[in-house]
């Protein structure tokens, strides 16, 4: 069987660290099932070392108990030490994947730690980490190497062999500044996979603008050394600082670049008609606008103004496109209300709840089976603040109990 480039989605762990933005947890959970249904192997949900996402974190273990969320995998992150293992445990003892982190180069041993640790004593506590995990009850266990392109190469060997024997079962290279370029991860990740025989992720950060370029080239030294590869993407490229890299980008890249599809084959799971939805969904969570030059999804993905571009593109559209907007969910027309409209919120009654949902072809029983989602709504629309969607709407109806725990913080 062929090696195959695996999707983890970060946007619920590392997008949400973007500075000055928040996200609520029941957008969270929205992108968890959007994720799921467009085919993405796994989603880093969070930190559940952190008291405000255990029962968001939860809610959604339970989703996957109830057929909600289908196939994809849900992962905590958490740090590489036995202190965090045993909390992520007890605050989620239903959660089946992990992602363990720990800085590996010099410069941050040093400037973090300050002298109090040693690359020798990263190793055991990694391997310690590792060991804990699995035996509390982790099926999967990512290994993650923070400043991993800061890293001599032999000692990311070493760190790597070493998780790998304690049951670890992928590492993560974390090009934590986005200082990598696509030969020298190349380079690197070839020497890596060929040394450990062990299959990598690629978390890249966008700090020169090469976040998807990395990540593919990467990718491609993974899969070329015989080994299987795993992007971490997150939605339109959120992300600290300058961003992430892309998720429907590196979609793009894998499936229409004229060598990478040829030699790098995605999870045919993934689903690219997905992409337009959940780029959408994710600008309005987030409260950030998608830029017009954004590949698939940008306003200006598709348009064409100059004479001989316009005439080109009217005579055969692959003149000048290299994909269709409907292979990214676009092309259909969308329809405005103009008219009357009655919306359902915080201040809603139960009358005009009532008429939202009927529309969405929800039917209460009474006003008292009304109220009591009604309620709930009233409360995600003060949770999110903002208006909320048919889909966030459907959500809370089908599954109460679910939204009630996700939007329920203990101090």
């Amino acid at each position: 069987m062929k090696n195959k480039v695996y999707l983890i989605d970060v946007t619920n762990r590392d997008g949400v660290q973007t500075s000055r933005i928040l996200l609520p947890k029941l957008s969270k959970t929205m992108l968890n099932i959007y994720l799921d249904e467009m085919g993405v192997y796994q989603s880093e949900i969070g930190f559940p070392t952190l008291k405000h996402e255990v029962n968001y974190i939860n809610g959604n273990l339970e989703l996957v108990k109830a057929g909600a969320i289908k196939r994809i995998h849900l992962e905590g992150w958490c740090r590489a030490i036995p202190e965090d293992i045993n909390l992520t445990f007890k605050n989620c003892p239903d959660i089946k994947h992990l992602n363990i982190s720990i800085s590996t180069s010099e410069i941050m041993i040093q400037g973090k730690f300050q002298g109090r640790k040693t690359f020798k004593d990263i190793m055991k506590t990694t391997i310690d980490a590792v060991k804990l995990a699995k035996e509390s009850g982790a099926e999967t266990v990512g290994l993650n190497a923070e400043d991993a392109s800061r890293t001599e190469l032999d000692r990311l060997i070493d760190f790597v062999a070493a998780g790998k024997e304690a049951g670890a079962d992928r590492f993560r290279y974390c090009d934590t500044l986005g200082a990598d370029d696509p030969i020298t991860i190349y380079e690197r990740i070839k020497a890596l996979a060929l040394a450990t025989k062990f299959p990598i992720e690629m978390h890249c950060h966008n700090d020169l603008g090469m976040a998807e370029a990395v990540s593919v080239a990467g990718a491609q030294a993974s899969i070329e050394s015989g080994v299987d590869a795993y992007i971490n993407t997150t939605i339109n490229g959120y992300g600290e600082r300058c961003g992430n890299c892309d998720l429907v980008s590196t979609i793009l890249a894998l499936k229409f670049s004229h060598g990478l599809s040829e030699k790098v084959h995605l999870d045919e799971h993934v689903d690219l008609k997905e992409s337009w939805r959940i780029a959408r969904y994710a600008s309005y969570a987030f409260n950030l606008p998608i830029p017009i030059n954004q590949p698939g999804v940008g306003s200006n993905a598709f348009a064409h103004e100059s004479g001989i571009h316009a005439d080109g593109a009217l005579k055969d559209r692959r003149n000048y496109e290299l994909y269709d907007p409907e292979d990214v969910g676009r092309g259909e027309p969308e329809l405005l209300e103009t008219g009357r409209i009655i919306t359902t919120g915080e201040y809603g009654g139960v009358k005009g709840f009532r008429h939202v949902y009927d529309k969405l072809g929800i039917h209460f029983h009474d006003d008292n089976e009304a109220r009591r989602v009604l309620e709930l709504v009233q409360y995600a629309n003060l949770h999110t603040q903002k208006a909320m969607t048919d889909d966030e709407l459907r959500f809370i109806a089908h599954y109460p109990d679910v939204a009630r725990k996700i939007m329920t913080a203990n101090p």
